[in-house]
């Protein structure tokens, strides 16, 4: 192990380690990335002398800010890199989330810092997610002409009533709290009781079978009470404001609620955001989540795969990227401009089958 390497692999005992060594880049994961992370969990997985995996990021501001996407942006607008990256990086990001999700052997997460997108793919998707006071969680794809993936169709329907909606087309941002109340994270604790959990867990004396009972008995040593969730107030305004099935009516609902009551504030600040967002990504990312509401990962992912290579065909995604990473200048240029040019067909082709480039798990 190099510190200069940016996937940085490691033992104690039975205990291995992995650290996002990227943190001039928000621990953004690129795909060569991918490729050095998925192997070294095939591994583990057949190291009867590896129990469990911990994940973390380097530095003091990030868990993982998500994907490479200027990379993507890069390639699909043919300015560098190879060509066929837009398909080959989210195929690949998927297969390991998949991984993630299906490894054998306890699997956690620590979710200090900025998580964000792919961040919440290689977290959320996992069996343990411990958040600290530093936590800082969302899925901000609409604002950069994409929608929530990573198998956000999955687990933002797991959020207690309309939250994953409201979540997916806003993309607001998580403390700690709010990310136990959607079942994101499993566990909060403290940022200076971290280096702790590891030692403690690196000392844990394992045997065959019962890691995750050993698991839980370390995390639950060290938990702690994150407070009160801001979502838990917020839901009933949520849930009255998103249980709509289009967008247009979620922003009359939106304009109701500002009107008056205890969340006028809150609710004209949503519409407001809400409306900075590519409306293409706004009307996909609903029908997404209405299609997928029970949708197993797999599918989640299948289906998410499918639409990003029609988003990368498209327009939004590169205008976004060049908005709020590239130039910077905040201001996207949407091509449609206005939900009501957003028709239905318009939506159904970015859900249409794309043959034998699907995503298949074998």
């Amino acid at each position: 192990m190099r510190g200069d390497e940016e996937i940085l692999l490691g033992r104690e005992d039975g205990l291995a380690t992995l650290t996002i060594n990227r943190p001039k880049a928000l621990n953004a994961l690129t795909l060569d990335n991918y490729r050095r992370f998925a192997p070294a969990l095939c591994a583990w997985a057949q190291d009867p002398s590896v129990h469990a995996v911990i994940v973390r990021g380097a530095g003091e501001r990030a868990f993982c800010a998500g994907g490479d996407v200027r990379a993507v942006y890069e390639a699909g607008r043919g300015i560098s890199g190879d060509p066929d990256l837009p398909a080959v990086f989210f195929r690949e990001e998927y297969e390991l989330i998949r991984r993630i999700h299906r490894f054998p052997k306890p699997y956690i997460t620590i979710i200090d810092g900025i998580t964000m997108g792919g961040g919440a793919g290689i977290s959320v998707n996992g069996a343990y997610c411990i958040a600290t006071e530093r936590t800082l969680f969302a899925m901000p794809e609409t604002a950069i002409g994409l929608f929530p993936d990573v198998g956000a169709t999955r687990f933002l329907n797991r959020c207690p009533g309309h939250i994953g909606r409201y979540l997916g087309l806003t993309g607001v941002r998580l403390g700690a709290a709010d990310a136990l109340y959607c079942g994101f994270a499993t566990h909060f604790m403290p940022h200076d009781r971290v280096t702790k959990l590891i030692a403690a867990l690196g000392g844990v004396v394992w045997q065959r079978g019962g890691e995750g009972d050993r698991i839980d008995a370390v995390l639950g040593c060290f938990a702690k009470d994150a407070g009160a969730a801001p979502l838990a107030a917020l839901q009933p305004a949520i849930d009255r404001c998103f249980a709509s099935g289009s967008v247009e009516q979620i922003l009359d609902a939106l304009t109701a609620e500002a009107a008056g009551g205890a969340h006028a504030g809150w609710a004209a600040e949503t519409r407001a955001g809400l409306l900075t967002k590519s409306p293409t990504s706004l009307k996909i990312t609903l029908r997404q989540l209405m299609i997928g509401r029970d949708y197993e990962l797999e599918a989640a992912l299948t289906l998410e795969y499918r639409l990003t290579q029609h988003v990368m065909a498209a327009d939004d995604f590169y205008e976004g990227v060049r908005a709020m990473l590239i130039n910077k200048d905040q201001k996207p240029r949407w091509r449609p401009a206005t939900l009501a040019e957003v028709g239905d067909g318009m939506v159904d082709a970015y859900f249409a089958p794309i043959g034998d480039r699907e995503l298949r798990f074998t």
